[in-house]
């Protein structure tokens, strides 16, 4: 009975996160296998001084799975994984708003993360939650329901239906969309990311700001598209199939930059 009572926890901290991580699980293997397919030699070293011979995958959860921790300390970390706005800016407007917001956000959150682990003066623990969080919340900037909107807390208050099911909004770009392509995290890297230099120079020669403003366009298109219909299935994931991969592979390829120049 006691093990029961376990699994069954275990089951709901799993099941609980997941409804407000971005991505998904496979989600964020996905983002974090395709970097790793392009970390340099330098790069992969040093990461391996604070992971050891572990696939970048395994980690791309931890920041989620933290959540669950009761310390304290911990809470103000939830912010962290979204920056909210408000909808249909200007890039000029939405720079504007991420300058002005406040420091527990993620484009706050991240910047900060980037400099200490830069700079390097940290604790060997200080040094891989770094890297947990700079792999995660990487791939959270990807996802259009964490560039959005405070009062329908990114889309978890907006019901719809997948394929006849309750859901909402934010969880069908969390998972629905991902799960539905029935390709396990290195099944789907292999499928996105057809190695091209081209992909490397196109999708780094810009900065976190003008990423997460087409996070914040994709969002507003979201929001329209959600407004006129509430019932999705197969329309739907025709329509956004692409630009979901299309938003995964920038991630990946993104992330692979960001440690690059970090570690590298």
């Amino acid at each position: 009975m006691k093990k029961m009572k376990y699994l069954l926890l275990i089951f709901l901290l799993i099941k609980s996160t997941q409804e407000v991580s971005a991505w998904g699980l496979t989600g964020h293997r996905t983002i974090a296998q395709i970097a790793e397919n392009h970390l340099t030699k330098k790069a992969r070293k040093n990461i391996d001084k604070i992971i050891g011979n572990q696939h970048l995958a395994y980690w791309s959860n931890w920041a989620d799975f933290i959540k669950s921790d009761p310390n304290p300390a911990r809470k103000e970390e939830s912010s962290w994984h979204f920056i909210n706005t408000a909808g249909n800016l200007t890039y000029e407007d939405f720079v504007s708003s991420l300058g002005q917001s406040s420091e527990n956000n993620l484009y706050k959150a991240y910047m900060k993360l980037k400099r200490d682990a830069k700079a390097g003066n940290l604790s060997l623990v200080e040094k891989q939650e770094h890297l947990y969080y700079l792999i995660h919340l990487l791939a959270d900037a990807h996802q259009p329901m964490h560039v959005s909107r405070q009062e329908d807390l990114g889309g978890n208050r907006i019901d719809v239906t997948w394929f006849g099911r309750k859901t909402n909004i934010h969880r069908v770009w969390d998972s629905d969309l991902i799960d539905g392509e029935q390709y396990a995290y290195t099944e789907y890297a292999a499928v996105l990311d057809i190695y091209d230099k081209n992909f490397y120079t196109q999708y780094t020669s810009s900065s976190l700001e003008e990423w997460l403003y087409e996070s914040h366009q994709l969002a507003n298109e979201i929001y329209d598209d959600v407004a006129q219909q509430k019932n999705l299935s197969y329309q739907y994931g025709y329509k956004f199939k692409y630009k979901m991969e299309s938003a995964l592979l920038k991630a990946g390829i993104r992330l692979a930059k960001e440690l690059n120049e970090i570690y590298g």
